[in-house]
């Protein structure tokens, strides 16, 4: 497609998401960092993810080292730390875009509540869909800076969670609505322009 063609899709997907925002969730390694990177330069917006807020100096030392070893952070904890982040000055008058902000089933009611009232709502969930085998290939190539994805048995930890604690998680994001699933496994350029094309289709129809 032409690079202007694109930029039409961006527009529009742009007006209809005001200073929405955008929640994408997928395994560790199915290009959530990839495609939230895109997304926040093409719309201007943020990158919020939950787990790099907890990792940081605002996260307690307990949650870092409960993360460190695959696990997700507990939800109480979570939402007291996370969730008033979302309503930050800077962030005002722009969308964002959340990398997997509400990972725990049950956390869903109280990021869509936090998410509006900071000004914020969600107004599409993103799942790229990739198989475990491609995500353990990936990691094998990825320069892995965090120790989260330094060992292999850490990795089939966080693929237990996702299918235990995040897939009923989709799933509420699914009933609502609001759900985008993207083949994950093409080359990134093909994901790229699904994304666009599914993000375009949901504003029109909206």
């Amino acid at each position: 497609m032409e690079s202007q063609d694109v930029d039409s899709l961006i527009d529009d997907i742009s007006l209809w998401l005001g200073t929405g925002s955008i929640n994408i969730f997928g395994l560790p390694f199915s290009g959530k960092d990839t495609h939230g990177t895109e997304l926040s330069n093409f719309f201007n917006a943020p990158l919020i993810g939950g787990g790099d807020i907890l990792r940081s100096k605002i996260g307690p030392k307990h949650i870092k080292e409960h993360m460190s070893g695959g696990n997700l952070a507990p939800s109480e904890e979570y939402l007291a730390i996370v969730l008033p982040y979302l309503s930050q000055e800077m962030f005002s008058g722009h969308p964002l875009i959340l990398n997997t902000v509400g990972r725990w089933h049950g956390e869903e009611s109280s990021v869509m509540q936090a998410a509006e009232k900071s000004g914020h709502p969600i107004k599409a969930v993103i799942f790229l869909d990739v198989t475990t085998t491609e995500a353990q290939r990936r990691w094998q190539l990825a320069e892995r800076g965090r120790d989260d994805d330094a060992a292999e048995h850490i990795l089939e930890k966080r693929f237990s969670e996702f299918k235990e604690k995040t897939i009923p998680v989709i799933e509420f994001y699914r009933d609502k609505g609001l759900l985008i699933e993207i083949d994950g496994m093409p080359p990134q350029r093909i994901v790229t322009r699904d994304i666009l094309d599914k993000l375009h289709k949901l504003a029109t129809n909206s």
